[in-house]
């Protein structure tokens, strides 16, 4: 397909308009950021025509473990480096996972695809690849990164605008040097940056304080901690000094503002090739009173700042509300005079990967500080030290990084295609279509992407839609149940598109037990079976099982599979009739043959548990008889359950391990979060592979326990009533007979506590907010394997809304129970 073959963009819009996240914008802003039919800034309806895919086609011969082997990230470099974004997953990384998941020839999804390093990992390998992000902004960072033909053409034209900016405004960034030439002239510099200071009264005397002059010390390079009045010597702290607000008229409102007064501080400049530095003196001063009292005759966008998080970072600190002021006024005449030039250009849309790319240096949020400037990541901070870089010598050097990024990509025949829209909507993607998927998705409240991304799009005029953006967010009304139903409704979409037996990557990066909670979840119920957690280890640079807890500081990689289509089909048409077998056997087969917690009976049992139940089907296995049924059909070894075809493989890595590398690789099977009762006891269960004294268990466990959302036993409870006590330590239980008595005596227990809870439901009137849930999950099985769902229902009456919607197995049971009796009561 060629552009010049394809329907126009502008006769398609009302075929797609629906599709989650279309962007806020008009339809000729969008068809002019589009490069259609390989990017538009809209859901692309060119999808389905540009891949040639066989639906009916089946790859028995496929076979592929997770990806568990080392990895360097190479998170620097002239690809990495030629624009930045709010979180990236270096490439190199990415080429790993998508040359062991996939072939040449294959398709790759990314769903959150930010500024494209999937895409880039993909044109490195010759795969093709579909990327999507709800953000415009994001899909234009990303369709340039991937497209680097024709760099010298791009280099050249920019190389000429460039120069035009600076004959029209160089005279702003100019500056006298302190000596006289060798013909009596003033020697003039060319300014490279400037350090602004706020403006503070101090709290004792009301003398005003220019922050530079307290805050720094220049001698030794630091910025002190403790600040003192040069008026009155009074100790101060930041947090007490008064802001000193200053009237300016501003073009653009066509009204007087009132905005924190900045002052210049230093200049750094350039004379040939030696760099200066120097006190604005007053010819500085003139020339940036000049500056302001002109209008600037270019336009720029002026847009509010919309109600946010982020958003509300530049007004609470310096009283800065719409687009413009964010900008120092020089920086903002020489931003709108590139930026006329080059929408005056015919390939445009390349022209603005330069442009975005410094836009946020250029800004109020770049920082001050002795070794390096920057933002702060994550946030429209405005810093009480600033860094205001001339936008001119920012753009020559972000010129070569971008040359540099395309002269080190691959070129070959590999297609790579942009939407902008949704995850929770994919319907303009042919379903069974995908490979592989690898996705880094937003996580929780870590970042606002759509108010980050807003200064970006006001000078594309292409918002994004965020009412189906993922993100946990007050100001914008969204708490962890939605996030939790729309990455829900994301993973449907992926597990829709991606073909049997295929596998998709999650990379996943926050603290967060409930968010952690919550992808795992929504991950589930689309469809999707996890066989691997593993850490990204970004300062080693490798993949390793996880070994710490609590508090995760290294990303997590989630490997999960989408089951073989004739098992799904079979599991369909018998509705899970005398097929737990089948899918235990299944899963083992996509686990490493490691040991992995996968394989371990209680992981095993809660997949197959949460899989009949998310299906409503018929489950005729406790954890007593599962056991059972492990026990007849695998081989058992170091906790672990193997297939008999596995047992030889796993055998022969450990005896080219010593004890002590496999007493580290059994310390890292630990689950990552505690928060529950069923997460401690599998921590538990890891971490006593080797009998161990009460104390040591003790300090562990106090030290990887989380938040707890889960009323459970003391842990000397949980081990006398789990484990076996003998010699002062604890262990494991062996054999049958010890195994099966435990297992007794704990269902008695959990049992018991069930009745005590229907009971509590029955006749109290209260709401139930704080439960013990492996009791409320063991009589939820018990009753919907006899048919009782009213107990079910009896009980979901009183349960607080949260405690319902932090759990899916609690709500599975009873979204089931509830279609269970509205077809009885039929």
């Amino acid at each position: 397909m060629s552009k010049d073959s394809i329907k126009p963009l502008k006769d398609l819009l009302e075929n797609i308009r629906d599709i989650d996240g279309f962007p806020v914008a008009s339809d000729e802003e969008i068809i002019r950021l589009s490069d259609a039919p390989f990017y538009t800034a809209c859901p692309n309806p060119y999808l389905k025509d540009l891949f040639e895919v066989s639906l009916d086609e089946i790859d028995e011969t496929y076979n592929k473990l997770p990806f568990v082997s080392d990895v360097e990230e190479g998170k620097n470099g002239p690809i990495y480096n030629a624009h930045s974004y709010h979180t990236k997953v270096p490439y190199k990384a990415i080429v790993k996972f998508i040359n062991h998941y996939t072939k040449e020839g294959d398709v790759v999804f990314d769903g959150f695809c930010g500024s494209g390093m999937t895409g880039v990992a993909a044109k490195m390998c010759n795969r093709n690849a579909i990327l999507n992000d709800i953000s415009p902004s994001a899909t234009l960072i990303a369709y340039n990164y991937c497209n680097s033909q024709k760099y010298q053409e791009f280099n050249n034209k920019i190389i000429e605008i460039l120069k035009e900016v600076e004959k029209e405004c160089g005279w702003m960034y100019k500056t006298q040097h302190n000596k006289i030439g060798i013909d009596g002239k003033l020697i003039i510099g060319f300014i490279d940056n400037t350090i602004w200071s706020d403006v503070f009264y101090c709290p004792e005397c009301s003398n005003e304080l220019i922050f530079w002059d307290i805050a720094v010390d220049v001698r030794n390079k630091k910025i002190k901690k403790n600040y003192q009045c040069n008026n009155c010597e009074t100790d101060v702290k930041k947090k007490d000094l008064k802001k000193k607000f200053e009237r300016i008229f501003d073009d653009s409102l066509n009204c007087e503002v009132e905005i924190l007064k900045q002052v210049p501080v230093l200049i750094n400049y350039t004379v040939g090739k030696k760099r200066f530095v120097k006190t604005p003196d007053e010819n500085d001063l003139t020339i940036l009173k000049e500056i302001s009292t002109n209008n600037i005759p270019y336009w720029y966008p002026s847009n509010e700042f919309p109600i946010g998080y982020n958003t509300k970072q530049p007004k609470k600190s310096h009283n800065i509300t719409h687009v413009h002021q964010i900008y120092s006024k020089r920086n903002l005449w020489i931003l709108s005079s590139l930026f006329e030039k080059l929408i005056r250009q015919p390939n445009k849309n390349h022209l603005y990967f330069l442009f975005t790319s410094i836009i946020q240096r250029a800004s109020l949020l770049n920082r001050f500080r002795f070794h390096g400037t920057g933002g702060l990541s994550g946030t429209l901070y405005i810093p009480s030290l600033r860094f205001e870089r001339n936008p001119i010598l920012l753009s020559k050097t972000k010129l070569r990084q971008i040359i540099s990024n395309y002269k080190n990509q691959i070129k070959n025949e590999s297609k790579l295609v942009i939407t902008t829209q949704s995850t929770t909507n994919l319907k303009n993607i042919p379903s069974n279509s995908i490979d592989y998927i690898f996705v880094d998705p937003p996580f929780g409240q870590n970042l606002m992407y759509s108010e980050l991304n807003f200064l970006w799009e006001s000078w594309l005029k292409v918002f994004t839609n965020n009412i189906s953006e993922a993100i946990i967010n007050k100001v914008h009304k969204k708490d962890l149940i939605i996030y939790k139903d729309l990455m829900f409704k994301s993973f449907k979409e992926m597990y829709k598109i991606l073909k049997s037996n295929r596998w998709i990557t999650i990379e996943f990066h926050n603290s967060e037990a409930s968010v952690w909670n919550a992808i795992q979840e929504s991950i589930s119920r689309a469809g999707f079976v996890i066989a691997q957690v593993t850490t990204l280890d970004k300062k080693q640079g490798s993949f390793k099982q996880v070994t710490s807890i609590g508090a995760v500081k290294m990303d997590l990689i989630i490997n999960a599979y989408k089951p073989k289509k004739d098992f799904s089909d079979r599991f369909l048409k018998n509705a899970g009739h005398n097929m737990e077998l089948d899918f235990i056997k299944e899963h083992i087969r996509h686990i490493p043959v490691l040991p992995n917690t996968e394989r371990t009976e209680n992981m095993l049992y809660s997949k197959m548990l949460a899989f009949y139940v998310e299906k409503g089907y018929k489950i005729k296995y406790n954890a007593k008889n599962f056991f059972q049924l492990l026990s007849e059909n695998f081989i058992e070894i170091d906790g672990y359950w193997f297939l008999d075809d596995e047992v030889k493989k796993y055998n022969e890595w450990k005896s080219r391990l010593n004890l002590e590398q496999i007493k580290t690789i059994l310390d890292g099977q630990q689950i990552i979060f505690i928060n529950d009762e069923k997460s401690a006891l599998n921590w538990l269960n890891n971490f006593i592979y080797t009998p161990r004294e009460y104390s040591k268990i003790y300090t562990a466990f106090n030290q990887a326990v989380t938040k707890m959302t889960d009323n459970i036993p003391e842990l000397r409870v949980l081990l006398d009533r789990n484990f076996i006590l003998e010699k002062e330590k604890y262990r494991r239980p062996r054999g049958i007979q010890e195994i099966q008595n435990i297992k007794q005596n704990r269902e008695k227990i959990l049992l018991k506590t069930f009745d005590e809870i229907l009971r509590s439901a029955r006749e109290d009137k209260g709401k139930i907010s704080i439960i013990r849930k492996e009791a409320l999950i063991y009589g939820f099985t018990q009753r919907y394997q006899i048919g009782q769902f009213q107990d079910i229902l009896s009980i979901a009456s009183k349960l607080d809304k949260n405690l319902i919607e932090s759990n899916t197995a609690i709500r599975d049971f009873i979204d089931v129970a509830k279609i269970k009796t509205e077809g009885i009561s039929k």
